[in-house]
């Protein structure tokens, strides 16, 4: 699969589960860390923890699973590390708090507007 596909499975998931303010940043000139951040937000730990979830469910039955994890035991902050592709999974106020959109605000924001409902 390519990076675009993965990209699209995991806003598609992200979608699904109802993750608010959806971002895709592409930051591969900027970083060796990843060459994508995706980034969303739950109105709850308990969301925040079930879109995590789901995405690791969806990209598991490609066989696609992350190399590393954190940040499930409190559920405020769930990064999901596939390598190239780093998913943010955020309890709203905490994504207000770090704003990572700021800090990554060089990046270039993909348009995936066509794989999210209007909320």
């Amino acid at each position: 699969m390519t990076q675009n596909e993965i990209i699209e499975k995991i806003v598609t998931a992200l979608d699904k589960k109802k993750a608010e303010d959806i971002k895709a940043i592409n930051i591969h000139d900027l970083t060796i860390l990843a060459d994508y951040f995706i980034i969303a937000s739950g109105n709850s730990t308990t969301q925040t923890k079930a879109l995590a979830d789901e995405v690791e469910y969806q990209l598991s039955l490609l066989g696609i699973e992350p190399t590393r994890t954190e940040g499930h035991s409190g559920s405020t902050w769930i990064i999901l590390d596939y390598s190239d592709i780093l998913v943010h999974i955020f309890y709203k106020e905490t994504r207000e708090f770090y704003s990572l959109e700021r800090l990554w605000s060089d990046g270039k924001e993909m348009d995936i507007s066509h794989l999210v409902t209007a909320n």
